[in-house]
């Protein structure tokens, strides 16, 4: 008895995916929930696995684009697992039950016992550590986020690493002058996405720059009690976050977005974070900023830039989003003018931060400075507006303290 495997239906909008990798051989045996192969919308990719155990036959070849509801292969249920393979697997089934059994519990085995949280989960895969190889210290022996942030393995370096660079010397044949590499459907509904907003948005920018000694100072002072207390790093992002979300609040303009001959305005700072992956760009979202802390936005954001890397960033990730920061500054960007994520209405950019001399009280002196961007429409936001908003970010990034005198 055959059992198709036939792709879901992963978001409303969505009709067609395109099969980016095939996780397990043809005619290969496989159990059930194996993730089986990686599927690759124009949003996200996400992994399909087995429903049921049985040998693979393959019917979709990787790089085809199949519609939502087609069927890419079958599961033959009739067959049974070869020997060799079920003897492998009891055999790690009884080490894994070993080391369950060792790590530290109140009481009797349980289910937390060895087994890791979802932010834990979501580090020890990108690092590629079993969690077989982790010991937990939290509550009955769950493995906690420090616990997978601690975890190191030989795979580390290579799991989080950036795709690498096609040359030409890569091409099997060295007289080639050229390499063709068919476009990913994430790639390709960006290039869409750009493309409309330069032809159906007034996109300006708008820039000023910001004196960043008070944050450094910050940081320096505070970074090694934050962690400690946080257990995730004090960075740049969680003031730039705070202070875009203050500014938001302030006008509220920039936080809205044209629906037909209607401006929609959000009661909610829902920021997405541009974190770029191997196959390119994605914006997963903080959702309602304005209630979130520092911890809370500097560890979210590490964990969407973990599961980014791992290619995990599911849809929902990307989902209500209503303003976006973006980060050229970790590559070298020294000013750029940052793109309209639509259909929002506004885009910061963040460049990297360079000692130059500038005029403080009529002297001369050497600051770390990082020019600030900010894209908008100009159908619904005004210039002063935009001028003003960013003009309120530089006064709270270089005198945060007045944020925390509520000033």
């Amino acid at each position: 008895m055959a059992k198709d495997i036939i792709i879901p239906s992963v978001a409303e909008s969505i009709t067609e995916v395109m099969i980016a990798e095939w996780l397990i051989e043809d005619g290969e045996y496989v159990e059930m929930d194996t993730p089986i192969c990686t599927i690759e919308t124009d949003k996200a990719s996400m992994d399909i696995a087995a429903e049921v155990s049985g040998v693979l036959h393959i019917s979709a070849a990787e790089d085809e684009v199949i519609q939502v509801g087609g069927v890419i292969g079958s599961l033959d249920e009739s067959a049974t697992q070869p020997a060799a393979a079920a003897t492998s697997k009891s055999s790690a089934a009884s080490e894994d039950s070993a080391k369950t059994m060792a790590a530290p519990t109140a009481g009797n085995s349980n289910y937390a016992a060895g087994h890791p949280s979802p932010a834990a989960s979501v580090i020890l895969d990108s690092k590629g550590v079993p969690t077989s190889d982790v010991q937990g210290s939290g509550k009955d022996g769950r493995i906690t986020k420090a616990d997978a942030q601690a975890a190191t393995a030989a795979s580390t370096p290579a799991a989080i690493a950036p795709a690498k660079s096609i040359k030409a010397s890569d091409t099997v044949d060295p007289s080639a002058t050229q390499t063709r590499q068919k476009m990913s459907m994430l790639r390709r509904n960006l290039a869409k996405r750009l493309v409309s907003v330069k032809n159906e948005t007034a996109m300006l920018t708008t820039f000023n720059e910001v004196d960043m000694s008070a944050i450094m100072d910050i940081r320096k002072k505070y970074k090694d009690a934050f962690k400690a207390k946080h257990e995730v790093g004090l960075g740049f992002m969680s003031f730039f976050t705070k202070a875009a979300s203050l500014g938001l609040q302030e006008f509220p303009m920039v936080n809205a977005m044209v629906d037909g001959n209607e401006i929609v305005i959000n009661h909610h700072n829902n920021i997405g974070i541009a974190v770029s992956t191997p196959k390119g760009l994605v914006v997963p979202v903080l959702r309602q900023v304005e209630n979130m802390g520092f911890a809370d936005i500097e560890g979210t954001i590490m964990d969407f830039a973990l599961k980014a890397r791992a290619n995990k960033i599911s849809i929902d990730d990307m989902q209500d989003g209503t303003f976006t920061i973006t980060n050229g500054g970790v590559f070298g960007s020294m000013l750029s003018t940052p793109i309209i994520n639509p259909p929002q209405s506004a885009i910061l950019g963040m460049h990297n931060i360079v000692q130059r001399p500038v005029a403080v009280n009529g002297e001369v002196v050497i600051r770390p400075i990082m020019y600030l961007a900010l894209s908008y429409d100009h159908r619904i936001i005004d210039g002063k507006e935009s001028v003003s908003f960013l003009k309120m970010m530089k006064d709270i990034l270089e005198d945060p303290y007045r944020y925390f005198l509520g000033l």
